[in-house]
């Protein structure tokens, strides 16, 4: 623990001000103050006069950011099975390196193709400890969005969905790409 600091001078009057504007609790002395409260007023500070920041300039209109990166026709030609996957990556039997590795050669052949819908069998979902070593079942599901957000072809994927029960439901999704321009 450090040394108090010892009260300024300015401090010093403050508190005997105070300390004789107080009556003592009964049965107590008051305290004695010292004789020679300085009396003199701090130095004024000096200001300097205030500088005023330059303003930036405005940041440059951005469109409109779409929120699903799909637009209604898509989602409800997806939710009710509509639309067959022009792709599919089976994801279960692997290990969690094979798998990242067999998602980014996956999604790469996918492009190749000009595929626009990516359907990928990964299992249900389960909760994973960060520390798991793929002894887990559930843990591919787990980490497949971290991967995709990651990778190089984060860019080139339009949405993420549920597939449709035909499709594999809970267990797989799709991944809907962006067209080539």
């Amino acid at each position: 623990m450090s040394v108090p600091r010892g009260l300024t001078a300015g401090e010093q009057a403050a508190w005997a001000r105070l300390a004789e504007s107080v009556t003592p609790l009964e049965g107590r002395r008051a305290p004695t103050v010292a004789a020679d409260p300085i009396t003199s007023s701090p130095e004024p500070t000096r200001t300097r006069p205030r500088q005023t920041a330059p303003i930036a300039p405005a940041p440059p209109a951005r469109p409109a950011a779409r929120t699903g990166g799909l637009d209604s026709h898509w989602d409800r030609k997806l939710k009710a099975g509509q639309v067959s996957p022009d792709y599919t990556l089976d994801l279960h039997g692997h290990t969690l390196d094979r798998a990242y590795d067999r998602i980014t050669t996956g999604l790469d052949q996918a492009r190749a193709m000009d595929a626009r819908l990516v359907l990928v069998v990964a299992g249900r979902e389960r909760p994973v400890d960060p520390a798991d070593r793929a002894s887990r079942r559930g843990a591919i599901r787990a980490k497949l969005l971290d991967w995709l957000a990651a990778s190089h072809h984060a860019d080139s994927i339009a949405a993420v969905r549920r597939a449709h029960q035909r499709h594999g439901g809970d267990g797989a999704l799709y991944l809907v790409l962006k067209r080539r321009r």
